[in-house]
């Protein structure tokens, strides 16, 4: 199942047949952006007081953001408790020590597909978090018209 279609299950909506291959891969690309500008936007918010500790910039925030937004999904699906780090590596296809050194930060360039793999999961175990970010996305899309 790609990510479009876990997010639209997520949601219940039936996209079968409705859009080309072409548009799938737009749509998704748009909301794979969306999300991870929303779930930034969250991170910024529960961490506001650490940044505003160590008095960073906002261009600063965006960096720190930015660099750790991966590992911040990556602990937050372990902390669910629904898949370990030997799941995490299963589903993603990617080896144990390559996620261990994102974690760590020693890899700080992942994929794009596991980036997408990890956004796919992390919806998995955060449900309510993404439809709140699918129906915020939506709504942004419509005023926007």
């Amino acid at each position: 199942m790609s990510t479009i279609e876990s997010l639209c299950h997520l949601l219940s909506i039936n996209l079968k047949n409705k859009f080309s291959k072409k548009e799938t891969v737009i749509l998704e690309a748009a909301l794979l952006l969306g999300i991870c500008k929303e779930i930034k936007e969250s991170l910024r918010e529960q961490y506001k007081d650490y940044f505003n500790l160590i008095k960073l910039t906002m261009e600063m925030e965006n960096v720190m953001l930015d660099a750790n937004y991966i590992c911040f999904a990556i602990d937050d699906i372990l902390l669910s408790e629904e898949y370990t780090l030997a799941g995490i590596a299963y589903y993603t296809q990617t080896p144990e020590e390559v996620i261990y050194e994102i974690m760590l930060g020693l890899h700080t360039r992942p994929s794009a597909y596991f980036l997408q793999k990890i956004i796919e999961l992390h919806s998995k175990v955060k449900r309510d978090l993404y439809k709140e970010i699918m129906k915020k996305i939506i709504e942004l899309y419509l005023s926007e018209e």
